[in-house]
């Protein structure tokens, strides 16, 4: 099954560090982003993740959440999640979900 522009996604239950998420129940009546990046601490994904942040007040104006996806535990996103807003300067406020299995 593939997933395209505008498709509704398959709802899915995952760990993030915004704890226990729903995709479906997340997202409620706007729209969202999911992107993905391989590795915590790596300094493209962390350069990534803090465009991200800064944009994030962009996406809220236009009722876009915005959740990652990385490979590594939710305690090392959490970890994470400093080296981001020290990067960017901007808080990395979005859900990054544990993608370890």
């Amino acid at each position: 099954m593939s997933v395209r522009i505008n498709d509704i996604a398959p709802d899915f239950t995952a760990e993030s560090t915004a704890g226990t998420i729903k995709l479906h129940e997340w997202i409620g009546d706007g729209y969202a982003i999911i992107f993905s990046h391989p590795r915590d601490f790596t300094p493209v994904c962390t350069t990534e993740f803090g465009a991200v942040a800064q944009l994030a007040p962009e996406f809220a104006k236009r009722k876009t959440k915005v959740m990652g996806v990385s490979v590594d535990s939710v305690a090392d996103h959490i970890k994470w999640k400093n080296d981001i807003a020290a990067f960017a300067g901007a808080p990395a406020d979005f859900p990054i979900i544990d993608d370890t299995s």
